[in-house]
């Protein structure tokens, strides 16, 4: 469950100084029922966070599904019973909250599914390419995916631009030395630094932007020279949902999409007073 402290600052920047509209117009004293529908089917996600805003301000909350199950267009997801001011007030934060998990837990669970598909056991995983992270990684896990790290401080991954300035083998060398408890991950883009990261100790060889037969040389190479089991091949970078099952197939670990949470398609959801 994500912190309600942190759920209420989305609230507050939609109502810095009231709901003037239901100040206007609702009188203060008029209690509703009202409804969340699901308008498209998909993996809901967020109702837990919507929960807490509603019973934050006195609205009962009867939740009609959970976080992770397959919803059908038309579903009433959460039922709610309260003052109508305050469901008006919590409305379209709630919806956004709903929307946006909804949207990246129904992509991951999708895309989970692919790589099922033609038997892998492949981890789909997020990356650090979101501002929403406490929503967004608990999204991912809701469908079925890996959030990645969740700050710069969970673990090391030596990418491009820190090899603009210190070498790969030194850069290992430099991350290893300097703790025993983060595992270490190296960014690479071709054959010749992946044997390098492998030989250096690295824990996580990350195959950026190559294609799949180019993949396929580097497993080989990394096999022929012993160091496959060594090391963790993750591959990012060009990845959709039309060619993720030819990285599937391939002898690796994790295959990490940015697009599961820096483009995700909202989920659409409303609320509709019933009386």
């Amino acid at each position: 469950m994500i912190p309600l402290t942190y759920l209420l600052r989305f609230l507050e920047e939609d109502v810095p100084f009231g709901d003037v509209t239901s100040e206007a117009v609702i009188p203060e004293d008029l209690d509703a029922e009202a409804v969340i529908i699901a308008k498209q089917e998909g993996v809901i996600a967020g109702l837990e966070e919507a929960k807490a805003l509603f019973e934050h301000f006195g609205v009962k909350v009867e939740l009609k599904t959970k976080d992770g199950d397959e919803v059908k267009k038309g579903a009433v997801v959460i039922k709610l019973k309260g003052n109508a001011r305050k469901i008006l007030l919590v409305e379209r934060t709630a919806l956004n909250i709903i929307g946006r998990m909804s949207g990246i837990a129904t992509q991951t669970r999708k895309l989970v599914e692919k790589v099922r598909a033609v038997g892998s056991k492949v981890k789909v995983a997020g990356t650090r390419k979101t501002l929403l992270k406490p929503l967004d990684k608990k999204a991912i896990l809701i469908g079925n995916g890996e959030p990645h790290r969740f700050s710069l401080s969970d673990a090391i991954l030596i990418k491009d631009n820190h090899l603009a300035l210190v070498p790969l083998e030194e850069a290992i060398k430099r991350a290893k030395a300097f703790s025993v408890y983060k595992v270490v991950e190296v960014e690479v883009e071709n054959l010749e630094d992946a044997l390098k990261a492998a030989k250096a100790g690295a824990d996580v060889i990350m195959l950026d932007n190559m294609t799949p037969e180019q993949i396929k040389e580097v497993l080989e190479a990394l096999k022929h020279e012993g160091l496959r089991d060594r090391v963790k091949i993750e591959v990012s970078g060009g990845i959709t949902e039309e060619n993720i099952q030819d990285y599937a197939k391939l002898d690796i670990d994790v295959i990490s999409l940015g697009a599961l949470t820096h483009s995700v398609k909202n989920f659409d959801v409303s609320l509709e007073i019933l009386h």
